[in-house]
């Protein structure tokens, strides 16, 4: 066996340092460009104007219409009538497959939320590392305390993630049911924050805001910026009834519906989307909680990453296709934003990505011949204000300050997610068109 090669922080940092400057570089000779050069006019030039705006006309539509919707977010997230004496009982879920890395620092932030109706339920889903035996120690401990906490300790064959979530449901309590990854650290005020969105009866599931725990590494950064951008707009899917994707590193249900639609199903690798759009499928409401913070370990290596996001995209294909009804229904029960406009954009989406190639070549092949700046200018200042407005609106601002400075360079930095997210599309249509299917992928944690 090879001997790791450990890289002085030195190097390490005079990279991260670098790798900034080149970025930078690059946004500054965009400015520099667009002050110093004079626009060609022609015709040609239009035209080429015409297409790019048409083919992403709907995306801006739909990014527009988010902007809008959150002003109207703090007006669904007001709590002000919740009865604080009479919240209701919450069972936690935690299933767990070789997480000795992290495992008791998530259970102790789960303790540690001081929630007064709090049931915690572990399942230990045939792990093969120490995960056993680290559990079995926590519940000594806890036992041994004074807690008011139920702890639960189940350990069962290993059969994947949905088969461990409904075991549990058979020993949970709770009103509400909620889960978290085994590599999580809840905050301290998670749980709360996410119930009280339970004081109308028809909301049925809740998104909790997920963030990524480590952020020393450029992947691990990059990842942080990602997060804090889609869960972000979740907001406004909160004010159309349409968060459709509740993951589940920080979930919450009505135990009620989760029953009556049957648990999780067995037969989708991504559990929690699926479960996500079948409660809204069926008529309920879900909303996304912003002050609900979970950190999470994001992979730290590159293929890790990869391996994660293919299977984010092969579920996410997988639900769509079981619940193509949804798509332009005109059923009372469902959303209009989300059957005509967020639905429907997922898949034009995922077009987009695969021409993004040839897109990209016609944006930025137009601007040089051309010497016109102006589009990427816009770009780069629209996502630019964009980043700093979610940093300074989040419920933790401080914890992303670190992100102010990727301000001007985050256009850049998307470019890298999108790469990230074409080869997780090719390689889940290759599976979906050989009918192949998907196994829990898994990488290397290091802990938060």
């Amino acid at each position: 066996m090879k001997a790791k090669i450990r890289i002085p922080s030195f190097f390490k940092k005079f990279y991260k340092v670098m790798t900034l400057c080149a970025l930078y570089s690059i946004t500054f000779a965009i400015f520099y460009l667009a002050i110093s050069t004079q626009t060609v006019a022609s015709e040609q030039m239009n035209l080429v104007r015409i297409v790019l705006f048409m083919l992403l006309l709907p995306l801006l539509i739909k990014y527009i219409t988010q902007l809008v919707a959150l002003c109207f977010y703090p007006r669904i997230n007001n709590k002000h009538n919740i009865d604080e004496q009479n919240l209701p009982s919450v069972s936690i879920l935690v299933p767990a497959y070789n997480e000795e890395v992290g495992i008791t620092k998530t259970l102790r932030s789960v303790v540690n939320t001081h929630y007064n109706k709090l049931q915690i339920i572990v399942i230990n889903d045939g792990s093969t590392d120490n995960t056993d035996d680290i559990i079995s120690e926590f519940q000594r401990q806890h036992q041994q305390s004074d807690s008011l906490i139920e702890f639960i300790y189940l350990s069962i064959t290993n059969a994947g993630k949905a088969n461990a979530l409904n075991h549990a449901l058979k020993s949970a309590t709770g009103d509400i049911i909620m889960t978290i990854d085994g590599d999580c650290l809840i905050d301290k005020d998670a749980v709360i924050n996410t119930v009280k969105h339970f004081h109308q009866e028809n909301v049925a599931a809740v998104a909790g805001n997920v963030v990524i725990g480590n952020k020393r590494r450029s992947i691990e950064i990059m990842q942080q910026l990602e997060y804090l951008f889609g869960f972000f707009l979740r907001r406004a899917d909160s004010v159309f009834n349409a968060v459709f994707i509740i993951g589940g590193a920080a979930a919450a249900y009505r135990h009620s519906v989760l029953k009556k639609l049957g648990g999780f199903n067995h037969d989708i690798v991504t559990e929690d989307i699926e479960m996500s759009l079948r409660i809204l499928n069926a008529g309920y409401r879900t909303r996304y909680a912003a002050d609900a913070i979970t950190y999470t370990e994001g992979p730290s290596d590159w293929r890790g990453l990869f391996n994660q996001r293919l299977r984010w995209k092969f579920g996410r294909f997988q639900t769509l296709l079981k619940f193509k009804n949804m798509f332009f229904s005109v059923d009372t029960k469902h959303s209009v934003y989300l059957t005509w406009l967020v639905l429907p954009l997922a898949i034009y989406g995922e077009v987009i990505l695969m021409l993004e190639a040839v897109i990209i070549s016609l944006f930025y092949g137009y601007s040089v011949y051309y010497n016109d700046y102006l589009p990427i200018l816009t770009m780069i200042g629209f996502i630019s204000v964009l980043l700093c407005l979610q940093v300074f609106l989040d419920s933790k601002p401080k914890y992303h300050r670190n992100l102010i400075m990727l301000a001007p360079v985050a256009w850049l930095i998307f470019y890298i997610v999108d790469i990230v997210e074409l080869q997780a599309l090719y390689r889940s249509l290759k599976r979906l068109l050989r009918k192949q299917s998907l196994t829990w992928q898994k990488w290397i944690r290091v802990g938060l």
